[in-house]
């Protein structure tokens, strides 16, 4: 679509960043102001252009510090694309693939991150469809920012999602049948975090065949069967999150993320004394405004490190400062 020092409009094309099957991602210097960016071209330019303004359109309405910002959106020679902040690191797909099953803090950290920003968009009407690690990119920093909103809709124009759209690995039972919902989102996301703590997905694609045993929750194994080392009540949360019935599942990304801000909270409590990671704010220092918990008027954040904190927190179990 765009070929590197190619000029486009205000941007210069500097290389592809990536590909996927509804868009292209290029990163480019906007030249007016010196300041590097990505350019999403959508694969289907042919579409009717108030079409190719609902993925823009739609990330406007979200403003959070753990979805990739959207900065414009152009036309320019009669090619779409959509202006978004660059996010400096890999996806975590690409980490997942080097280094197996994550150690336990960072995967809850990359979780509470995750929820944190599914939460904001449910509370938005905004249903994300397709979440997956290929979809979370993952600073430098080690901020995280979730991606590529292309297949999201907003749930109050209907009942629920009525297309399939999404990765198979990753979707919940209901998707399969065209009735998508916000616990759908939750769903890919506790096949994310089992991916995290185990390196590995906790079933193949599943084919036609198996949708009946996906819904009867027959092709999932508990986690910590893979990782032994996996905190009985991480485990939980997982295959809370992964329930086949939509009923028995979380239902909001807020849900999940609560319960893994007790259960830090409560393992960090039962430390009597901290340990030198906790003692030492420099060691997460570059992590310090990383969560903003949900924008409810009852949140509580850490006065340290900003983070959100369970309401009977007493000491913030990101940081260890005392509250």
């Amino acid at each position: 679509m765009f070929l590197r020092g190619q000029i486009v409009g205000k941007y210069k094309i500097l290389s592809t960043i990536g590909s996927g099957g509804f868009g292209t991602v290029f990163l480019a210097e906007d030249i007016w102001i010196d300041k590097r960016v990505a350019l999403k071209v959508p694969h289907k330019q042919g579409l009717d252009f108030s079409e190719l303004l609902r993925e823009p359109r739609l990330l406007a309405t979200l403003n959070h510090p753990n979805i990739v910002t959207i900065l414009t959106a152009e036309r320019q020679d009669n090619v779409f694309f959509i202006v978004m902040e660059l996010v400096s690191g890999e996806n975590l797909e690409a980490i997942i693939a080097r280094e197996g099953a994550i150690d336990l803090s960072r995967a809850l950290d990359y979780t509470c991150q995750i929820a944190n920003a599914l939460d904001h968009a449910h509370r938005q009407g905004v249903l994300h469809r397709d979440l997956r690690p290929s979809n979370v990119l993952v600073a430098d920093s080690g901020l995280v920012k979730v991606a590529d909103f292309g297949t999201s809709r907003f749930l109050e124009i209907a009942a629920h999602g009525t297309t399939i759209i999404g990765s198979p690995p990753y979707m919940a039972p209901e998707q399969f049948h065209r009735k998508a919902v916000f616990a759908s989102d939750v769903y890919s996301l506790g096949v994310t975090m089992y991916q995290m703590l185990t390196g590995v997905l906790p079933y193949n694609t599943p084919s036609p065949a198996d949708l009946d045993r996906l819904v009867r929750g027959e092709l999932v194994t508990p986690p910590r069967v893979k990782n032994p080392r996996i905190p009985k009540a991480v485990n939980d949360i997982v295959m809370h999150a992964m329930a086949p019935d939509v009923a028995h599942r979380y239902q909001r990304a807020g849900e999940l993320l609560a319960d893994i801000l007790a259960l830090r909270d409560a393992r960090t409590a039962a430390r009597p004394t901290p340990t030198p990671a906790e003692a030492h704010p420099d060691a997460v220092q570059d992590i310090q405004i990383r969560l903003r918990a949900r924008d409810t008027p009852q949140a509580r954040f850490c006065w340290h490190c900003r983070k959100p904190l369970h309401a009977r927190s007493s000491r913030c179990p990101f940081c260890g400062e005392t509250q």
